[in-house]
């Protein structure tokens, strides 16, 4: 290894340390990480931060004004409504039917929205015990359906993420949205099976709802004001808008980009979100996190430390190995490493470019790879170690043993969905 290859690892490792470390602000590490590629030398200014003119960057923050503006029309509301009806009817077919009304609600709030998954589980342990629909057959199957859009349109944040890890990496072969979007609807039929099947598993208990006590501010944060009907009908407007303009990506060319951030400004004008608001979305800390780490991976792959990484793990391997076995280690890794760290873009970051290194070295696209790394830092969770799987099992009073029943099985079916669907959609030969 060369200084330069060393110093790069070295500011990546010390990135990733201070966000898993929970002591610094959210957004501050990849600045700093880049700040120290200008001072080392590796990179100039414009080169380490690249990724703050990145377009699906700007493309992403716009869009996140965009969900904060819907997530205060009153669709939390109706979904909460479902809920108890069906809750209250009880049964198989409305546990069904549970499951699928907060996939579809998660269409609309994103894939781990913690606002929806906080909701979700506050409103369950809410529900009074009832022989016919137990709460502790639904906390488990509800809690980890706010992960799976049914209907994935809003799929923009895992598409640019894709997209940059695959731009900095040195590939342009160019991604699909709306088949980006087809290999997570297949996850989420992945996951839905599961669900159906584990139904008569889970065990038979009355929840303690004195849990629900200490979340009662985060879901008070949930909900939201009414708003007049046009306002309503405007947000709809202008997210549907958003989410047609990047999944034509491909005929408008850059004004996709931009898209989103004009629905934003739109939005804006119209007063459902104040300028304070709009500006905090747009720097949110995971848009920093984002841009941050563009100008590391590229100090990484300028100093030629991800293809010697690469190189050595597609020797390791070998030419014989089955591209999809080897896409599904990568998923193992990277999805064991976000559920044990809590740092999914992290994990990411890591393991992305090595993934798409080593299917590079072995003659194969790797953009299937690159999806598959991608999706499954947020598809981990069969350990309760931090955020909505932790909030599961202490809400649902599971044992570890019935924790474990439910998300070891799903864990792996998950992945093996998201593998085979990556594949199908974009073959590696």
């Amino acid at each position: 290894m060369t200084l330069e290859m060393i110093l790069a690892l070295g500011i990546l490792v010390l990135m990733i340390v201070m966000i898993m470390s929970d002591k610094f602000a959210f957004g501050a590490p990849p600045l700093l990480a880049c700040l120290l590629l200008v001072v080392t030398g590796l990179s100039s200014v414009q080169e380490a931060f690249a990724g703050f003119v990145n377009s699906s960057v700007i493309m992403i923050a716009g869009f996140m004004v965009v969900m904060a503006s819907l997530m205060k029309t009153n669709f939390i509301g109706k979904v909460q409504s479902a809920m108890v009806t069906l809750a209250n009817k009880g049964g198989y077919k409305s546990y069904v039917l549970l499951v699928v009304v907060v996939m579809l609600g998660a269409s609309l709030a994103g894939a781990g929205s913690t606002g929806y998954y906080v909701l979700i589980l506050s409103i369950v342990a809410a529900m009074p015990y009832n022989k016919k629909m137990p709460t502790s057959k639904l906390m488990l199957p509800l809690g980890f359906a706010t992960n799976h859009p049914l209907v994935p349109f809003n799929v923009a944040f895992f598409y640019g993420l894709t997209v940059s890890v695959l731009e900095t990496s040195g590939f342009t072969g160019g991604l699909s949205m709306s088949k980006f979007a087809i290999v997570n609807f297949i996850l989420a039929l992945g996951f839905l099976a599961w669900a159906l099947i584990a139904y008569r598993l889970l065990p038979d208990y009355p929840a303690a709802k004195e849990d629900l006590d200490g979340l009662k501010e985060t879901a008070a944060a949930a909900t939201v004001e009414t708003m007049p009907a046009w306002k309503e009908y405007a947000t709809i407007a202008a997210f549907v808008i958003s989410v047609a303009g990047m999944m034509l990506m491909n005929v408008l060319g850059d004004a996709a980009y931009v898209i989103p951030g004009l629905a934003g400004a739109f939005l804006l004008f119209i007063n459902v979100l104040g300028f304070k608001e709009v500006r905090d979305n747009m720097g949110a800390p995971v848009i920093l996190l984002m841009a941050g780490v563009i100008g590391v991976a590229n100090a990484l792959a300028e100093t030629g430390f991800t293809a010697m990484v690469g190189d050595y793990v597609a020797n390791s391997f070998g030419t014989n190995i089955s591209p999809f076995f080897l896409i599904l280690i990568f998923a193992l890794l990277t999805s064991t490493c976000a559920t044990f760290t809590g740092a999914s873009i992290g994990s990411v970051f890591i393991f992305a470019p090595i993934a798409i290194a080593t299917s590079i070295s072995l003659g194969l696209d790797p953009t299937a790879a690159a999806i598959v790394v991608v999706v499954s830092a947020w598809n981990g969770g069969y350990m309760p170690v931090d955020g909505m799987p932790a909030m599961i099992l202490g809400m649902g009073k599971y044992k570890l043993s019935h924790f474990w029943m439910f998300s070891i099985p799903m864990y792996f079916i998950r992945l093996l969905a998201l593998t085979i669907g990556a594949m199908l959609l974009f073959p590696v030969s």
